[in-house]
């Protein structure tokens, strides 16, 4: 099984960047199709966003998309998120996990239950 360790999170302003990574060990990163997920205080898990294996395909949240980059270097074994124009409501602990169903559909890679092997996670707060 693979072992996964978020880093990169910190207090920012409405308008600042941060790079969340996600590094991996026990098993090649490059096993697996590998997603990003947030939760905020109160709230349920959501997802933010996938890449395929190879990096060549990314998928994201309708609330991220064109703000938030999700990419990969399978050589280093380190997912990341590239998170830019923050607002307020992005603050949430942010996960990466291994994608382990077989075949990817809209519908799966936004579901909890596809993924496995979750980190412990990153915070991220974003002040207005």
């Amino acid at each position: 099984q693979v072992q996964l360790v978020e880093s990169g999170g910190g207090v920012v302003q409405a308008g600042d960047s941060l790079r969340l990574s996600c590094t991996a060990s026990g098993r090649p990163l490059s096993t697996y199709a590998m997603g990003w997920f947030r939760q905020a205080p109160g709230k349920e898990r959501e997802y933010v966003a996938h890449i395929s294996h190879g990096g060549g395909n990314t998928y994201y949240a309708n609330s991220v998309k064109g703000r938030f980059t999700v990419s990969r270097d399978n050589a280093k074994n380190t997912l990341y998120l590239q998170m830019n124009s923050l607002k307020p409501e992005d603050t949430a602990v942010y996960y990466c996990a291994a994608y382990v169903q077989y075949g990817s559909s809209l519908i799966s890679r936004a579901m909890r239950s596809s993924y496995d092997y979750w980190g412990q996670g990153t915070q991220v707060t974003v002040s207005s």
